[in-house]
This record gives C-alpha cells, structure tokens and sequence, in this order.
C-alpha cells in the first residue's frame, strides 16, 4: 500500500516527494502535507453478565471480523461525543457513563489507503431496554462475548481493539 501523488496539488508539478515517512514536500512550489494521525474511537459495553458487544463488520477493511462499536471522529468533535455518535449511527443505540480506558496506535487500510491512527478506547454502559438498529452498510450484526473465558483474539479485525480489550481484562481482574 502507498500514499503517493504523482502531481503536487498546489503547482502539479511532479517534483513531490513523501519525506521522512511523514510528509509530502514540493521542491518547486514548497507545498507541504503532512501525513497526520487520525484519530478514531472504540466502546467496551458490557451487559449485566459481563460480556463484551461485538458488531460484526458489514465492509472492508475486515468485512465479517469482529469490531467495537466505534469509527473516526469527526472535525470539532470530542472523542467522548464521537463514541456516543458512533453507536446512535452503527447500532441505533444511546450509551452513557462513557470513561476513558487506554489508546493505541493502529493501522487502517482503505480502498489502496493506509491510514495511521490513534485509536482512543472508551468503556460506557448501555441501558439494558436499548434495541439494536443496525447500520445495514456498516454493520452485519452483532454478538455478546465473554473476552475472559473465548479466544477468539483472531476475529478480530483490528489490532489496536486486541490491545485495549487485553488492557480492560487486566483491570477487570483486579
């Protein structure tokens, strides 16, 4: 996977260059683009058993893999803001008492796109009346697992979710 220009937007020249794994420079005009972190969201809800809420992935990257409610977060938005919009857009659903668990960096590969990410991961609870409306393009289902007793650490899709569900256990436990 490659992000490159072939053109500098600003001149289109073809003197662009992709420097230091982190930006895109043009030696004729000194347009600069920098290749910034997204910044992404994922919710650990539990219900009264203990289990974790899975969606089941309805597109790529990682159609049909397991996945925390959660997504991007958008311009002049919280991270808290954009776990509660997320799982209203995804999942139909209202989460509350939101606290905030660990972040790490993640990889998101997107029609020949990498993107790099910050992923910040969330806890909240769900009120134990809210019915499931799944997002059809987004969402193909959803799945209450016990993280402690399964190993289904490889239906995962991402990796940054494997992390922050080994950190929750951890905290669970003690």
């Amino acid at each position: 996977m490659s992000n490159e220009f072939n053109y500098c937007p600003k001149c289109n020249s073809k003197n662009i260059q992709y420097k230091n794994n982190r930006k895109w420079f043009c030696s004729d005009c000194g347009f600069d683009l920098y290749n910034n972190v997204a910044s992404a969201v994922g919710c650990i809800i539990t219900n009264k058993e203990g289990k974790v809420l899975f969606e089941v992935r309805g597109k790529e990257p990682k159609k049909n893999f397991l996945a925390l409610p959660g997504g991007f977060c958008d311009p002049d938005e919280t991270a808290e803001e954009a776990v509660k919009r997320e799982c209203r857009e995804e999942l139909g659903i209202e989460v509350s008492n939101i606290h905030y668990l660990a972040s790490f960096p993640n990889t998101y590969e997107y029609r020949s796109i990498t993107y790099k990410t910050c992923d910040l991961f969330f806890t909240a609870t769900l009120n134990e009346e809210e019915v499931f409306t799944e997002q059809k393009t987004e969402v193909l289902g959803t799945q209450w697992r016990d993280v402690q007793e399964e190993n289904f650490f490889q239906e995962l899709a991402f990796e940054s979710s494997k992390k922050a569900l080994t950190k929750w256990i951890e905290e669970v436990k003690r």
